[in-house]
């Protein structure tokens, strides 16, 4: 009996060692204020691993907040500007001026542009608006008034508080503008730019200033070029439906005049 009772106690040495750690154990048998702050530490603000993290890693069913693609997506232009952005103007106190801007449609559709303005009673545009078929370009020209200035005050170089407003609008195929269609289409329409008045001194020469006298020459060319009717280069109808050929008149003359001479020699 002695020698079992000196042999038990080495055997518990040894068992003893080979216990599992405390902290393994625990984790098993974990009693619900243990789970408790555990839990408190993992949503912990410190941390760095917020609570509604770590849920969406254990729990994959877990809902992100939704996005919109889109909104974070440029928005793609329909109408190409030239200028891009301003309105430039001589500067001629008490007289009526013209800028000129070009505007194409660099998409496969057709679109509809249309003016805006916040000054309506000083300003107009030719056109105010229309339809532009893909690739197609048109020089409008844009009519203000100068008012004379305050105390002395020269506007020259300075940005004035009149804005102009370009919108687009997608239509489908060739068809008549009427200013309806952006009232009628309000969720396609597109503000493409919206552009500020510069005024230029006409006793400066500059750069800005001879690109304008240049698209108004333009402009005023192509109104010219629209005023004219097209061309007839096909056949004259005359009467109901008659087609004269020309080469056929002058053959049916000359057998005439032939006729005649063999009478008078006769």
């Amino acid at each position: 009996m002695e020698i079992s009772s000196e042999k038990s106690v080495p055997e518990a040495k040894v068992w003893s060692l080979c216990k599992l750690p405390s902290f393994w154990s625990s984790t098993n048998n974990a009693s619900p204020s243990a789970s408790s702050s555990s839990s408190s530490f993992r949503n912990h603000p410190d941390n760095g691993l917020p609570g509604d993290h770590q849920s969406s890693r254990h729990n994959p069913s877990a809902k992100l907040p939704s996005m919109n693609i889109k909104s974070f997506l440029p928005t793609r232009r329909r109408l190409s500007l030239d200028p891009s952005n301003k309105l430039y103007f001589s500067y001629e106190p008490g007289k009526q001026v013209k800028s000129a801007i070009r505007i194409k449609n660099v998409t496969k559709a057709h679109v509809a542009f249309k003016f805006q303005t916040t000054a309506p009673k000083s300003c107009y545009m030719r056109p105010p608006g229309g339809i532009l078929a893909p690739d197609e370009s048109l020089i409008a020209t844009v009519f203000k008034f100068v008012e004379p200035p305050e105390n002395n005050e020269k506007l020259v170089g300075k940005k004035s508080r009149v804005k102009f407003k370009i919108m687009s609008l997608k239509v489908k195929g060739d068809m008549d503008y009427v200013p309806e269609l952006f009232d009628e289409q309000k969720d396609e329409v597109a503000v493409e730019q919206i552009l500020r008045v510069v005024f230029l001194d006409v006793e400066r020469p500059c750069a800005a200033l001879e690109k304008l006298n240049r698209q108004l020459a333009e402009a005023e060319a192509e109104l010219e070029a629209r005023k004219k009717p097209p061309e007839d280069n096909g056949p004259k109808i005359v009467g109901e439906g008659l087609v004269i050929d020309e080469w056929k008149e002058r053959r049916e003359r000359y057998l005439a005049r032939q006729h005649v001479d063999g009478v008078d020699s006769m």
